[in-house]
């Protein structure tokens, strides 16, 4: 990494955080993912090898520290003080990318939805008790990037990138605009539903809430965010 060779802090700072993908490897951790697969599913089109060297990096500026598995192999990874300092920076940087920049047709990626959904969003308080699954297909996105799944168990959800077996409980089939702009609270599931941009199957008893598992965030990037659930 090239030193701008100012003094400047604004300068000074941007030599660490000004890197490519590294404000969003920060955003990862600060939203609670803390392995390198987990931080790595939060950005979906960042080479493993990058990735690698930007956590190195972090960890060596003091934003962020490794800490070994007690069992199997890998690493954790948590904010430090100056880590955690950075949250209102991105705050900020969020709050001035959602008025000033607009969202492009390439910018509507639903893997990232369902990795926030879980990470930032998710209303625990509403999930089933029972082990539940739920199927998620975009037809709009390439086949690499059209199926999900939705694991709810213990409590808790994650996103699944293969079947976790067990049949579905739900299936939902959505356009991938559609089911983000649902996401980020601009449009209401029931429009949603009638406009026929997102349809939902199965069980009524998941299909009835898998809404309220949402809850909406203004700017999901601070651990310190709170969240509060939209209309519905």
């Amino acid at each position: 990494m090239r030193s701008y060779g100012q003094y400047c802090p604004i300068a000074r700072a941007s030599e660490i955080l000004a890197e490519r993908w590294t404000p969003l490897v920060i955003r990862n951790v600060m939203m609670g993912a803390d392995t390198f697969t987990d931080i790595a599913h939060g950005v979906p089109q960042m080479s493993r090898s990058v990735l690698a060297t930007r956590l190195a990096q972090l960890e060596r500026f003091g934003v962020l520290a490794r800490t070994p598995k007690q069992v199997g192999r890998g690493s954790t990874y948590t904010l430090t003080d100056a880590g955690r300092d950075l949250a209102t920076v991105l705050d900020e940087f969020g709050r001035w990318g959602e008025r000033w920049v607009e969202i492009g047709p390439e910018m509507t990626d639903p893997g990232f939805a369902l990795w926030a959904w879980c990470h930032a969003q998710l209303d625990t308080t509403q999930l089933p008790r029972a082990r539940t699954v739920v199927a998620f297909c975009f037809p709009d996105q390439p086949m690499g990037n059209r199926y999900y799944w939705l694991l709810v168990d213990a409590g808790d959800a994650e996103v699944c990138y293969s079947d976790p077996g067990g049949d579905p409980a739900a299936e939902v089939i959505a356009d991938s605009a559609a089911f983000i702009a649902w996401h980020r609270g601009q449009l209401p599931w029931s429009r949603a539903l009638s406009t026929g941009r997102i349809r939902v199957m199965g069980d009524r008893s998941v299909t009835a809430v898998l809404p309220r598992w949402n809850r909406r965030t203004d700017v999901p990037f601070s651990p310190q965010t709170t969240a509060t659930a939209p209309a519905r």
